[in-house]
């Protein structure tokens, strides 16, 4: 069911970026030629975004209002949202039967309120609870669902700098509720369909999940995965037991948070957080991993591991970025902390079939954040395979079955004082980056009936001065990565001069838009 509440023109203007001089990277991955980087010559830098209308789409079938907690692991999110959008040509381009912008709308919307009924969490509100802590009232509130229109064609979109064309235009702001969704016709007759999502209540995982079924319910598929919120999953245990040296290390009290940390004043433009979207091809990937690898495996005083295209790709950005910290105007930091995020569904079924099974389902967050933390220094001087043996090394412990229950039982043990992962705790003296793994982003599955989407990607512009990571599979299903980066301005203009072979500027070229 949904129902109209307003009527409002919305309108917004682009900048333009400063693009860099390049600079030179180390010399063991790759020679580079110096050339700038450039935005591709089609796009366009302003348009304008209209909302047509705005209603509540809630479940198509009533429900018993009733409220559903956080479990451990939630509570170790902050409150921030998260975007996620894809892009659709025009049907006929595909050969699909004409879709008016009108007729798509009424799939999205039918087949949302049929997808809540399942979904249910992202129909409710986040609320307080006695004890101060936040919990999802489950009342079909609804989704404030968005209809707009952009005065620009799909392939003018600079998806290369997503601050420009996507923040505040095509993603939409969620203004009450869990979840909103956007769809914005555009003048070539494609749809961009965006969702922002309260981070709080779903990690990426589920809301996968999600998108998935919202697809499959548009085109009367079955459900291929049903959503569980059986929070007894993730129950402490009884008595609690964890290694305070490691988790401790990991998490802070935020009241120990505002103690040691100091607040940063008089932030130049040099500090600001940006986000890109940039394209890696996968014999690049391949060929660093390999070069990690080999190198690794000559090295007589290290245990060999055959390291992974996210540690070899995490080993190679955090080197990148360190060999040109202290150079120029940027700030001389002297340690680098550097993290990936753990997804813990697997790793708490231990290998245990039918856990696996239900686990698979869990909506909710499962993560956990382990880093280490090296001296800048030390990561320039070391060669790339004792990079990605560091994060072999912080990664490893964290992929645990009793990693993950000992941080339950670490946040009962603090509750009702709420906790954050420390990677995102910066003070004066050291940078942060996270990776965040996303190449199980289903983005070929999010087919509503009109063709599956030319492009999606995640969007989290987080006020946070920790840089944020997300390499997904490209859309062309060829082995490629997208990689939505959001860091501060100087780490990004290092990747681009720097890693200028490595990371291409995502354009309309590459993913072949007409």
């Amino acid at each position: 069911m949904y129902y109209s509440i307003h009527h409002l023109p919305l309108m917004h203007t682009l900048t333009i970026v400063r693009i860099s001089p390049q600079k030179h990277i180390f010399n063991e991955f790759c020679e580079f030629k110096m050339k700038h980087v450039r935005i591709e010559m089609g796009t366009k830098r302003g348009f304008n975004v209209k909302v047509i209308k705005t209603e509540v789409v809630a479940a198509s079938l009533p429900m018993q209002e009733h409220w559903l907690p956080q479990s451990n692991l939630d509570l170790l999110l902050p409150p921030m949202d998260v975007g996620v959008f894809f892009c659709y040509q025009n049907p006929i381009i595909s050969g699909m039967p004409k879709y008016s912008f009108g007729s798509m709308v009424k799939v999205l919307k039918v087949s949302l309120a049929e997808t809540l009924v399942s979904y249910y969490a992202f129909a409710g509100e986040l609320v307080q609870n006695l004890a101060g802590e936040p919990e999802i009232l489950c009342n079909n509130a609804g989704v404030n669902f968005t209809e707009a229109w952009a005065d620009i064609e799909l392939k003018e979109i600079n998806l290369y700098n997503p601050d420009e064309s996507i923040e505040g235009k095509l993603v939409p702001k969620k203004n009450h509720g869990v979840l909103a969704v956007q769809a914005t016709q555009l003048k070539c007759g494609g749809i961009v369909v965006a969702c922002t999502f309260d981070h709080r209540v779903a990690d990426a995982y589920s809301t996968n999940m999600f998108l998935v079924s919202w697809a499959e319910i548009a085109q009367s598929k079955p459900l291929s995965q049903l959503p569980s919120f059986r929070r007894s999953f993730l129950s402490p245990r009884r008595p609690s037991h964890y290694d305070p040296l490691v988790i401790d290390s990991m998490y802070i009290p935020i009241s120990a948070l505002k103690q040691e940390t100091r607040a940063v004043t008089n932030i130049d433009d040099d500090e600001q957080v940006i986000s890109r979207i940039y394209y890696v091809k996968a014999e690049e990937i391949s060929r660093l991993q390999s070069l990690a690898n080999n190198c690794n495996n000559d090295m007589i005083s290290t245990k060999f591991h055959r390291f992974t295209k996210l540690e070899t790709f995490s080993a190679f950005l955090w080197k990148t970025i360190a060999n040109g910290m202290g150079e120029n105007s940027t700030r001389n930091y002297e340690n680098f902390r550097f993290g990936i995020v753990v997804n813990g569904r697997s790793r708490l079924s231990d290998g245990v079939e039918e856990q696996a099974k239900v686990l698979k389902g869990y909506f909710g967050n499962v993560l956990s954040t382990p880093f280490g933390e090296k001296k800048v220094e030390k990561l320039k001087e070391k060669p790339l395979s004792w990079v990605a043996n560091a994060v072999h090394e912080f990664l490893e412990p964290a992929k645990t079955k009793e990693h993950f229950l000992g941080l339950i039982n670490w946040v009962e043990d603090h509750r009702p004082e709420p906790a954050l992962a420390r990677i995102y705790a910066t003070n004066e003296d050291a940078v942060a980056v996270v990776v965040s793994s996303g190449q199980q982003f289903p983005v070929g599955k999010i087919e509503f009936g009109w063709g599956e989407p030319v492009f999606g990607s995640y969007h989290f512009p987080w006020e946070g001065k920790a840089g944020y990571v997300m390499p997904m599979p490209s859309p062309k299903g060829n082995g490629d990565w997208v990689v939505y980066m959001h860091m501060l301005k100087w780490q990004l203009e290092l990747v681009d001069a720097s890693a200028a072979n490595m990371f291409k500027p995502l354009t309309a070229d590459y993913l072949n838009l007409k």
